[in-house]
């Protein structure tokens, strides 16, 4: 954290989360210095209205930092509902309800007049009339502010705030120029900070893809990428080492669909990322079920495939007894210790393999093919000798432990970035650093 001067003197403000301000500051409730209106636009269109610009709720928060992107789409509206929606610059407008908890007052600011342009339905609307909007874009941006919103967010599956909530949070107010100062200083530093995570975050891609390449390399071709090779006979597969075998996945795995007595055993999720992972390990929102009795049974080494996104590569091999989606595919090794499970799991989500799902899955269209037991069973599966297997899987993950060290290191630096970020924001709208 850079060293900043302090104001020359400070009062209490009463406020237990605000502390100490500036002598000469003040502090309001948003309702004496702002005009907060909660939409109830749709996008439904009805008759006799005129046809308008919806601003809808986008996507405006994301892991480190928050970025003010607007969303747009065709509309009706009425006069009344123009007159008290549209969007001018200088307006805040803030996530009123929301799936995710996070979501809650997340800020969005409009930079211009937007012509017929109104807000939309999960956004309040917020017109400033004793501060700078831009200013109280930052200032929503502030943890001790935007906590406020978060203590009186309420709601079983979906988050919201009511009006009332909005209009009595409290919100420090330093005179007019000291605002356009501190947004001057933001706007600049926050936009550094910004360049730089966005250039860690590009550094992490070029990492992840030269991973993926040299897991891909040798679950398919072996390790050693010099040695003589072997048509595999097989299009989508193309050459690999001649002492490789190439069995029909039938020959190997038979699909198997045990069901849970109790319920009681661990749940487990399966994604193209991470692979079988307990569920616990995740933030999911979505309905937890009351009781998993009937689940589909998986124990250690089972082949877990999510027919739902194979297309993606979601699947993998447990390392535990669980209970997985009773739509999943179980597959077990007919022979024990055929596989390496580590092998196994990387084999089935390297580059050919996925691509395979994609063209032999049946669906309408892309994001809803689906990967059937008699299809996965049909596949040709690379067999190396299994001791082959345990070498690719201990060099391969020496040879990518390096690179998981530098992507652990970088994403460190990037939540230290996000965090100076917020910290900054913080201090500069509260008042305990002059800018």
């Amino acid at each position: 954290m850079p060293t900043f001067p302090r104001y020359e003197s400070y009062k209490d403000s009463g406020v237990e989360w605000l502390g100490e301000i500036p002598n000469h500051w003040n502090f309001h409730k948003l309702k004496h210095i702002a005009k907060v209106r909660l939409s109830n636009v749709d996008k439904h269109s009805r008759a006799n209205e005129l046809p308008v610009k919806l601003c809808n709720y986008t996507d405006v928060y994301y892991r480190n930092f928050i970025t003010s992107e607007i969303s747009f789409m065709e509309a009706t509206a009425t006069e009344e509902q123009v007159r008290s929606f549209a969007l001018e610059k200088g307006d805040v407008l803030i996530t009123k309800d929301s799936e995710s908890f996070d979501d809650i007052a997340v800020p969005a600011y409009v930079p211009e007049t937007l012509a017929n342009t109104i807000c939309g339905y999960h956004l309040a609307h917020i017109k400033p009339t004793y501060m700078e909007g831009s200013y109280l874009f930052r200032a929503f941006q502030a943890e001790g502010i935007s906590s406020q919103f978060r203590v009186s967010a309420n709601g079983i599956t979906r988050f919201g705030i009511g009006k009332s909530a909005i209009n009595d949070a409290i919100f420090p107010l330093p005179p007019v120029e000291e605002q356009k100062r501190i947004v001057e200083f933001l706007d600049r530093t926050t936009t550094e900070i910004d360049r730089a995570i966005s250039q860690k975050q590009r550094l992490i891609e070029l990492l992840q893809e030269q991973k993926a390449i040299v897991i891909n390399q040798a679950v398919t071709q072996g390790l050693n990428p010099k040695a003589s090779m072997r048509d595999s006979g097989l299009n989508w597969l193309g050459s690999i080492p001649p002492h490789w075998d190439v069995r029909r996945a039938k020959f190997l795995f038979r699909e198997v669909d045990e069901r849970s007595q109790t319920g009681t055993e661990e749940l487990l999720s399966v994604s193209h990322m991470t692979g079988v992972t307990p569920r616990s390990e995740k933030n999911v929102y979505m309905f937890m079920a009351e009781d998993y009795t009937g689940s589909k049974l998986c124990r250690k080494d089972d082949l877990v495939i999510n027919i739902m996104w194979a297309w993606m590569g979601a699947l993998g091999v447990s390392d535990r007894i669980g209970i997985v989606s009773p739509s999943y595919g179980v597959f077990r090794q007919m022979e024990p210790d055929t596989f390496n499970s580590w092998y196994l799991e990387h084999l089935l989500r390297s580059t050919e393999y996925v691509a395979q799902y994609n063209r032999i899955s049946t669906g309408l269209h892309s994001s809803r093919l689906r990967l059937y037991a008699h299809m996965f069973l049909g596949m040709e599966i690379l067999l190396p000798p299994k001791k082959e297997q345990d070498r690719i899987t201990s060099v391969t993950l020496e040879r990518t432990r390096q690179i998981d060290e530098a992507i652990n290191s970088i994403e460190s630096e990037i939540t230290t970035l996000g965090d100076l970020r917020s910290i900054l924001i913080s201090k500069a709208v509260t008042g305990k650093i002059k800018v």
